[in-house]
């Protein structure tokens, strides 16, 4: 199968996760993308794991992608990028508001040498507005938002914030700007005309909160103990999400209770709701008998939806994540690694993981020869720093 991108050219001046991420599910669906780069090389090529120097953290943003070395801070940097403009689809950059302007190659400038090109701008707060300028990294958005207080609340007896470590606001938001960049360029087809693609991280996280998002302008009652939680096994826990009346009548059997259905506690969604810490508490009287995969086999067999907890580790040992080819392999300097594929599939299109990750500059070469510079040319921007 063909890739869906391959016509489309993109280059990616972004960092560290959100920016990258988007790229990356460009160069997925075939995009050629080329990612430019400081000589120091972006952020993530400093996190672990490492083999051999290479980064894994990075491969698996940045996989599929060519990697060009250019020093923005020179004005002949910044004449390489505008040419590589005049011939690009698609720009992807998470800088601060501003950054861009300062370099010279904001949107208005980068429109007038391309007016089709579709510039995707992915920033903490939006391009406008009285936070736009402010600093930002997921975990400050997780808290911005809303969305750690409102996670929160799902926790009885806790009063304090869970600590960050799993960065939702970029995979999020990289996400949403993939999809805004296929809008856009879609409807560039429509019109010829490119645009600015502009992505709030504040905006991404809100989209989370749907039902808080409600309850922040009207009045709802009181939650009892929340009803998607932990059930204890004799080993462990499982989570039985039972949201639908169909789906607690098939607890009620799998755990041997069917008068909870008509149990006055529990037989209306409101009063099984404000009684559901008691329905827990019972149903651990039958689960705590059994070990975690009994369980989750029981409530398998009932049709309630459920699902042992499970490490990251075991997650993609999964044998259906090895019948859906979740993972690809990666080839970088260090040797291979995995990553994940996207999370969709085409019938008439490839989407999956190109499998290589380019060393720091690899082929800055390559790309300022494609550009129409001569050896001379390019060897005289290496020695001057401002490529390598």
């Amino acid at each position: 199968m063909t890739r869906p991108l391959a016509s489309i050219r993109v280059l990616d001046l972004a960092t560290t996760i959100a920016g990258p991420y988007c790229a990356r599910l460009l160069a997925d669906a075939g995009a050629e993308v080329i990612k430019i780069e400081t000589a120091e090389g972006e952020l993530m090529r400093n996190r672990p794991p490492y083999r051999n120097g290479a980064s894994t953290a990075y491969g698996q943003l940045n996989a599929g992608k060519r990697s060009l070395v250019l020093d923005l801070k020179r004005p002949e940097a910044v004449a390489i990028v505008k040419r590589m403009v005049a011939e690009a689809d698609v720009l992807v950059e998470n800088f601060r508001p501003g950054v861009m302007r300062r370099f010279g190659l904001d949107y208005a400038v980068l429109r007038a040498i391309n007016p089709r090109l579709v510039y995707t701008a992915i920033s903490g707060f939006g391009q406008t507005g009285p936070s736009s300028g402010l600093a930002a990294y997921a975990p400050a958005v997780h808290a911005s938002s809303g969305y750690d207080l409102a996670h929160l609340s799902y926790q009885p007896g806790r009063t304090r914030p869970d600590n960050c470590g799993i960065y939702t606001a970029d995979v999020l938001t990289g996400t949403y700007a993939y999809g805004a960049t296929m809008t856009a360029l879609y409807q560039r087809q429509v019109t010829g005309r490119g645009q600015m693609v502009d992505v709030s991280m504040l905006e991404s996280m809100l989209t989370l909160t749907l039902g808080e998002v409600q309850a922040a302008q009207f009045p709802v009652p009181p939650p009892g103990r929340p009803m998607f939680g932990p059930v204890a096994s004799a080993d462990g826990w499982v989570m039985p999400a039972v949201a639908s009346e169909r789906s607690f009548q098939n607890l009620a059997a799998a755990a041997g209770r069917l008068d909870w259905i008509t149990d006055p506690r529990f037989a209306e969604y409101g009063d099984r709701r404000a009684n559901w810490g008691q329905l827990v508490e019972e149903l651990e009287v039958w689960s705590t008998t059994m070990a975690t995969a009994e369980v989750e086999a029981a409530l398998n067999a009932a049709g309630v939806p459920c699902s042992a907890y499970r490490s990251v580790a075991e997650a993609i040992a999964d044998p259906q994540i090895a019948h859906r080819q979740a993972l690809a392999e990666v080839k970088d300097g260090g040797g291979s690694f995995k990553v994940i594929n996207p999370p969709y599939r085409l019938s008439e299109g490839e989407t999956s993981v190109q499998g290589f990750a380019a060393a720091l500059g690899e082929h800055s070469r390559v790309v300022l020869a494609e550009l129409g510079y001569d050896a001379a040319a390019i060897e005289a921007l290496i020695a001057s720093g401002v490529a390598a």
